[in-house]
């Protein structure tokens, strides 16, 4: 259904520049999709944008979508048949120290991308991308469902709650195709976010250093970031055939993703040998205990399902990497294709664990 539905289509994706961003353009590229992108330049050293090739894009407009004339002009320069907004302000521990960002960028960057499309009169799907820490969690052991209570204990979760009800309200207002995609923590290649565990592996062992891990006990639904996408795309391509759609989905992995910090980093670690170091401090940023997404939406809805187990996730992102460290950096682009045609291929297999629909 996927190439299908984008091949040909001109797709608008915020945050192009980032991990996911960059995942799901070149994914949509491969597709035969006319990508643009709009983005603040990356801001890691490495980066997976610097490895895709040349003509992934067919427009890039860089800039803050916090600059909603901006946002419009670029809107009204190649009105998109789908967008995907991915550009957001994405790690927990930096809304501590940036709380005015976050915030602003989340929140009003996101009704920046609605305003712009319904004031140039442009009615096409949206996929917007919050969190799966939109939920008011209260460390319990049961999954979130989408209809359960949004909240957030630190700035970057409330500024996804906060997305979330504002989009809510926008579709309900103004009668427009737009769904919120909420995923667990994503992982695979190409990420460089700080305070993430798995960039910090990496760095740590190109270092040839220990690797501090500040959380171990902490327990997540690890997911690779190619199902995420997949759902995103998904999504997509279901809402501009059934507004019905135009709702919330959880996109998390199997139940047996959920797994430690200390889980996760000793996987990785049999795929790149090394050392790992608790790092753990009491008077640390407040971080959830544990977190898990019900899917059972997703599957019922769209037919989504994840593919790739936690061993195999880890081991996706665990080969990139390497790859990354010993091959030069204009190569890369084939070993993203090569990993998203793996994918693809395992989705296309039969079985109830496979699903892309």
């Amino acid at each position: 259904m996927l190439g299908k539905y984008y091949r040909g289509k001109t797709v608008l994706v915020t945050g192009h520049t980032g991990f996911k961003g960059g995942w799901i353009s070149l994914w949509l590229k491969e597709l035969g999709a006319k990508v643009h992108g709009l983005a603040l330049r990356p801001h890691t050293s490495p980066n997976l944008y610097e490895t895709l090739a040349p003509g992934t894009f067919v427009q890039e407009t860089y800039g803050d979508i916090c600059d909603v004339e901006l946002v419009k002009r670029t809107l009204l320069g190649a009105p998109p048949d789908i967008v995907f907004h991915l550009a957001a302000q994405p790690i927990v521990r930096r809304s501590f120290k940036e709380p005015l960002e976050t915030a602003s960028t989340n929140i009003l960057g996101t009704l920046n991308i609605l305003e712009g499309l319904r004031q140039n009169n442009i009615d096409c799907p949206v996929v917007v991308v919050t969190s799966d820490k939109c939920y008011q969690n209260d460390e319990g052991s049961r999954a979130f469902v989408e209809g359960d209570p949004l909240g957030g204990h630190d700035v970057y979760s409330a500024s996804k709650a906060a997305a979330e009800i504002m989009v809510r309200s926008w579709r309900l207002s103004f009668d427009v195709r737009v769904a919120t995609a909420r995923a667990g923590n994503v992982i695979g290649g190409g990420d460089y976010g700080e305070d993430r565990i798995v960039p910090d592996c990496v760095r740590a062992l190109e270092a040839r250093e220990t690797i501090a891990v500040r959380n171990p006990q902490a327990a997540r639904p690890w997911q690779h970031v190619l199902d995420c996408v997949s759902g995103y795309m998904l999504l997509g391509a279901k809402l501009a055939e059934d507004e019905s759609l135009a709702d919330a989905f959880n996109f998390g992995p199997k139940p047996e993703s959920k797994r430690t910090v200390r889980e996760l980093v000793e996987s990785f670690l049999l795929h790149w040998p090394g050392k790992w170091q608790d790092t753990s401090a009491p008077d640390s940023p407040h971080e959830a205990a544990t977190l898990s997404l019900n899917i059972n939406k997703a599957e019922a809805h769209l037919g989504w399902r994840p593919v790739l187990d936690f061993s195999q996730a880890v081991e996706y992102a665990a080969q990139w990497y390497k790859e990354r460290d010993s091959n030069k950096e204009s190569e890369m682009h084939s070993v993203c294709v090569a990993q998203l045609e793996d994918y693809t291929r395992l989705a296309a297999q039969p079985g109830p664990r496979r699903g892309l629909a």
